[in-house]
């Protein structure tokens, strides 16, 4: 954690109590949130309640103000006073609970990153008869007497029995706009989302020891720095250190409509106020990434929001990750959402009976304890 100019470590036990920004007893206070947000059992008691009076009530003022508050800003910004309880409350749960029995913090990483999880994707779809079809841009959905009947495309229709709608849920609006209710739409489009931009450069040097750095100075423009090199070693990169920044805000902010060039400098320049010996010469490449709708905004009674799977016409789904809830967006549970879908469409077919949970065991993988346990049956 930076905060105040200084480096803090703050992965152990030890570290919390050794953290002098606090006195003792709200280092203590800081050192009792993580276990604190294990004992909540039902996360709807959470729904009325936002994020800051949630973390003032359990850790108090100045743990708030030193340690939460500027995470919530840097993540959210303007809209940090009115995220939920909930979205905190399961970022805390998680956390405390990827470690392992020696309390080390206990990540996966996929090799070769998204990139290769996709190649591996396609490759599986391929093989069992499938075609995946990329730079296709969906422009609207063919539809009669409210039944699905594929998309048109920039080139061409797509025949289909069933849609699943994986998109951001205001680009689904404008697919069932044509074919639905006003009401069902504006109920999409009230979900509100935070754009990103993440800017990846590529170093000769390592720039710090630490892979995830949460920033407590909200003079900084990034959240966090993240050397993903400290993770995944630099050997898988030809020996060269991977240090990634990123930053959610509205698409009309000023950074976000920066050039790619000037979104570097902008970085570099901020680095280097945090770390004085970094150097521009250590910079062997870089990327900008930006994303529309990267984050949703997971406000009070945000369940009341959510959009069930199941849309106004008969053939159309949808699974967005602003429908991942009472957790946040993340690979494990896509890859869930992925098994329910297919259990609904699969059912929806008349394929007989589809169980996601036996699904995911022949993969060798685990649902969640608190997964629903449900299957579907023509």
């Amino acid at each position: 954690l930076y905060f105040e100019g200084k480096f803090f470590k703050l992965a152990s036990p030890l570290d919390v109590l050794r953290f002098s920004p606090l006195s003792l007893s709200d280092r203590f206070r800081l050192g009792m949130t993580a276990l604190l947000s294990r004992r909540v059992r039902d996360w709807r008691a959470l729904e009325n309640v936002t994020a800051r009076e949630w973390l003032q009530q359990v850790c108090g003022e100045r743990v708030y103000r030193v340690v939460w508050e500027p995470l919530l800003v840097g993540k959210f910004g303007e809209y940090a006073e009115s995220i939920s309880a909930v979205w905190f409350w399961n970022k805390l749960k998680l956390r405390g609970g990827s470690r392992g029995q020696h309390g080390r913090e206990m990540l996966a990483y996929y090799r070769g990153g998204f990139a290769a999880l996709v190649d591996h994707l396609i490759q599986a779809i391929e093989g069992a008869g499938g075609r995946v079809l990329c730079n296709f841009p969906v422009t609207a959905l063919r539809v009669r007497r409210g039944v699905v009947e594929g998309v048109d495309t920039a080139k061409g229709t797509v025949t289909a029995q069933h849609v699943l709608l994986t998109t951001p849920l205001p680009i689904a609006a404008r697919l069932l706009e044509p074919h639905v209710a006003a009401e069902y739409t504006a109920s999409l489009e009230r979900i509100g989302y935070l754009s990103n931009l993440c800017v990846v450069l590529v170093l000769q040097r390592s720039i710090s020891p630490f892979y995830w750095l949460n920033v407590n100075d909200l003079s900084f423009p990034f959240v966090a720095v993240i050397e993903h090199t400290n993770f995944e070693p630099p050997a898988s990169y030809d020996g060269r250190h991977i240090v990634y920044l990123s930053k959610y805000l509205p698409p009309s902010a000023s950074l976000y409509g920066m050039s790619d060039s000037e979104v570097v400098r902008f970085s570099v320049a901020a680095l280097q106020r945090m770390f004085p010996q970094f150097s521009t010469d250590w910079v062997l490449d870089s990327r900008v990434w930006r994303a529309q709708y990267a984050q949703p905004i997971v406000e009070r009674h945000y369940s009341s929001l959510l959009p069930s799977a199941a849309t106004p016409l008969q053939g159309v789904d949808l699974a967005s990750m602003a429908q991942i809830y009472p957790e946040d967006r993340g690979t494990n549970y896509a890859v869930r959402e992925g098994f329910r879908a297919a259990a609904r469409i699969l059912g929806a077919a008349g394929c007989g009976q589809y169980s996601w949970q036996a699904e995911m065991a022949a993969d060798g993988l685990q649902p969640a304890p608190a997964m629903a346990q449900a299957q579907i049956s023509s």
